[in-house]
């Protein structure tokens, strides 16, 4: 048993590793006899867990048999097993069986360990300060084929369970389920982190040929005493050569393994041991030296970097530092980065730029290329948009067919198919006054946003573009997808509305509004990080309904539900996918596009649902005052689900918002209503009653839905009324014949 996993040898053979500092860490489990198997159950504990296991197992709950199983482990697992073989328990020693088990297991233990080797050896050399207590458990059916079960202490949710599938030559690794174990749910202190670090000085070189070498000073303080190995994260494209802790020089292990970095996310895991164990209350220098090619040549010396995040070693926590960054590199470039200039001149070959962050972020970035700028400034802030001098080549026009990038598996942030964008260039305007006139819009939408939300991350913020469909937004940079650039979309008419708002309203204030969701305030895990995609993307809407008005941002909603409605082959919804909080598990091998559906359509709609539920005052004062509770810290969906309720208009029937979260973060399903009603009485003593129906949900499906009584023209009452188990009757008194009665008039509510 590992916590919430139990894994049952009911009969077969089971044989152990070599001792490593001391004792097993390995064991090959095979049932060669007839009727031999094993067992494993794993019961998740929350509705969005079993939606998950159900869509890839066919049960909510996972009780599968099989009849071979590689166990890798740490801690006291080894003890906890031979614990079970008593004097008089039915299990004996049987040396016979032992060489072809040999044979056998050996060449499958060393492709399995070698993908988490590193991961074992944070457990093994971390000392007594370390939780340890891994268990890998890589079983096989012949139903399933091969398939793993996780327990790891180290990681955000402990529990895991799925399987390696590719998907046209992309290996994914396809979780089932992932959730908290028991004990951490019971104690979310557990989760506290063994380090944090306050402080990170870099000193980069940028090569002729791109490759980026670097010194990175991380300032460390342990959390814990006694701390004998330090975790970090790393891009795989960087190679660390050496470190040193105090100027002392230390041990470092850095995991290359494909399958260990499909499940943990595409990093790099690299342990740094230092000479002598870490003590509590004191402050440790780690000093990095590190090179390799994170900067790509998309044609034409169009520059862009690549891993725009874990170019240098992180936390493997999200937490908030400080950054000192200097760069050197080729003269005829520009290089831009997080924080206010320090210095900026040119030395020989080279220009040497250094830039510090005024305060705390969650991550600094660079990006480099040939640029024309454009600076606007609104009061204290101030925002540099750059553009490259060329077009990649990738954009430029071709004489070929257009290409529906959604149906080739590309989606763009924020973009369904009724608005799919085409692969094809009808030019790039980098003429200063196309870059002025992006400087000019972004700095209105940082003035609103600001006005709502409170002060950014950074009050300078420097655009940048990166070749794609996509962005993404650093504290202080911010990288912009090149078809935000263009003068129109790609096959349309320039000037085309309905082009405009998306590349220009949307997605740049998308990335914009990541200055407060993500890196003023964050989230710790997964599980929650479609708050901060949601609300950056609603943010956008927000922005979009001030300067275009409220119909431009419900076409934004309506093209939204219309991807979430969109049936697969499978005739199954996109919608009915999984929850939010299945975060990037959407993004799977059954269907990679279903993160971008259901993270920034659904979760625009809940923000939107949400705010009819609050009123608008009432929502604006509860963003903001989540900027100011939460600045540099994290949140998660469980705290925001109690923010929103502090909010709520007096009398609700739903005053902790609980029935609202589980019904529409943690579940699917997009209900059809239907309204009848009718007037009884005579004037002044008039009483509107009606029916509302719900079709196309289960019928514990919860839906609240507005109905609107108009009495006069400039008059109405507003009556919210709860559906359960498929009907919901309202009442409303009246003192004259109303002129309208509508069901939720102004789209507040996620429905058919």
């Amino acid at each position: 048993a590992a916590e919430d996993l139990r894994l049952y040898f009911t009969d077969g053979h089971l044989i152990f590793s070599k001792p490593v500092a001391g004792s097993p860490i390995a064991a090959l489990f095979v049932a060669d006899t007839e009727g031999g198997d094993g067992e494993a159950i794993l019961l998740p504990p929350d509705r969005a867990e079993r939606h998950s296991l159900l869509g890839y197992t066919g049960s909510p709950n996972l009780d599968e048999r099989f009849d071979s199983a590689l166990l890798l482990f740490t801690g006291d697992v080894y003890r906890r097993i031979t614990a079970q073989f008593t004097e008089d328990s039915a299990n004996r020693k049987a040396p016979e069986a032992a060489p072809p088990l040999v044979e056998r297991g050996t060449p499958l233990l060393r492709t399995v360990s070698a993908n988490y080797e590193i991961r074992m050896a944070l457990d093994l050399l971390g000392g007594p300060a370390r939780r340890g207590g891994l268990l890998l458990a890589t079983l096989s059916n012949r139903q399933r084929g091969s398939f793993d079960l996780l327990y790891d202490p180290e990681r955000y949710e402990q529990i895991l369970a799925g399987q390696f599938a590719q998907r046209l030559g992309t290996l994914y690794f396809d979780a089932w389920t992932s959730f908290p174990a028991r004990s951490f749910r019971k104690d979310p202190s557990l989760l506290k982190p063994f380090t944090f670090v306050n402080a990170y000085a870099i000193d980069a070189t940028i090569g002729a040929d791109l490759t980026l070498a670097a010194v990175t000073h991380a300032k460390v303080q342990p959390a814990v005493d006694g701390l004998a190995a330090v975790p970090f994260d790393l891009t795989p494209e960087m190679q660390v050569t050496s470190v040193a802790v105090d100027g002392k020089p230390a041990e470092v292990l850095q995991d290359d393994a494909l399958q260990s970095n499909a499940m943990r996310g595409g990093n790099e895991l690299i342990v740094v041991v230092p000479s002598e164990p870490l003590r509590l209350g004191r402050e440790y220098d780690f000093e990095f030296h590190h090179a390799g090619k994170v900067i790509r040549d998309s044609g034409d010396r169009v520059l862009f970097v690549q891993a725009r995040v874990d170019w240098y070693p992180m936390a493997l926590t999200d937490q908030f530092a400080t950054y000192d960054l200097t760069f050197r590199y080729p003269r005829d470039l520009d290089l831009v980065a997080s924080g206010d200039m320090l210095e900026d001149r040119a030395e020989g070959a080279q220009r040497i730029t250094r830039r510090r962050t005024s305060a705390p972020v969650a991550a600094a970035g660079f990006n480099l290329g040939h640029y024309v700028h454009a600076v606007a400034a609104a009061g204290p802030y101030q925002i540099d948009v750059c553009a490259n001098r060329a077009l990649e080549p990738a954009l430029q026009p071709r004489s070929q067919p257009l290409v529906d990038l959604h149906a080739a598996g590309i989606a763009m942030p924020g973009v369904a198919d009724p608005l799919a964008v085409i692969a094809r260039s009808a030019g790039l305007d980098a003429a200063p006054d196309r870059v002025s006139q992006m400087a000019g819009e972004l700095t209105a939408a940082l003035q609103f946003m600001a006005a709502k939300f409170g002060p950014p991350a950074l009050p300078r913020i420097t655009v940048s573009p990166i070749p794609g469909e996509f962005g993404q937004g650093l504290a202080g940079l911010i990288y912009l997808s090149t078809a935000s650039y263009l003068s129109a979309l790609p096959g349309e008419k320039p000037g085309n509305p309905e082009a405009d708002l998306v590349l220009r309203n949307l997605l740049q204030t998308h990335e914009l509004a990541h200055q407060w969701w993500g890196n003023r305030v964050t989230v710790s895990g997964d599980r929650d990080i479609w708050l901060m995609e949601a609300l950056a993307n609603y943010s956008a809407l927000l922005y979009l309904e001030k300067s275009r008005g409220r119909s431009a941002m419900e076409t934004m909603l309506d093209t939204y539900k219309a991807a979430l409605l969109r049936k697969g082959d499978n005739g199954q919804t996109e919608e009915s996918r999984g929850p939010v909080v299945l975060g990037s598990r959407l993004r799977n091998s059954v269907e990679p596009r279903g993160w971008h559906d259901i993270i920034y359509g659904k979760g625009s709609w809940i923000l939107h649902m949400l705010r009819a539920r609050l009123g608008d005052r009432a929502f604006f004062d509860m963003l903001a005052e989540m900027t100011r509770r939460y600045s540099l810290r994290t949140i998660s969906t469980d705290d925001f689900r109690r923010l929103a309720a502090e909010f709520l208009p007096a009398g609700s029937d739903d005053p902790r918002l609980e029935q609202f979260f589980e019904q529409w973060v943690d579940g699917t399903g997009i209900p059809e209503l239907s309204m009848t009603y009718e007037v009884r009485g005579r004037a002044p003593s008039l009483t509107v009653t009606g029916t509302l129906t719900q079709t196309g949900v289960d019928s514990q499906f919860n839906t609240v839905a507005p109905v609107e009584i108009q009495i006069a023209h400039e008059r109405a009452i507003t009556k919210w009324v709860r559906i359960e188990e498929g009907v919901g009757k309202f009442s409303v008194p009246v003192t004259q014949a109303p002129l309208k009665v509508s069901l939720d008039p102004h789209n507040a509510v996620l429905r058919k």
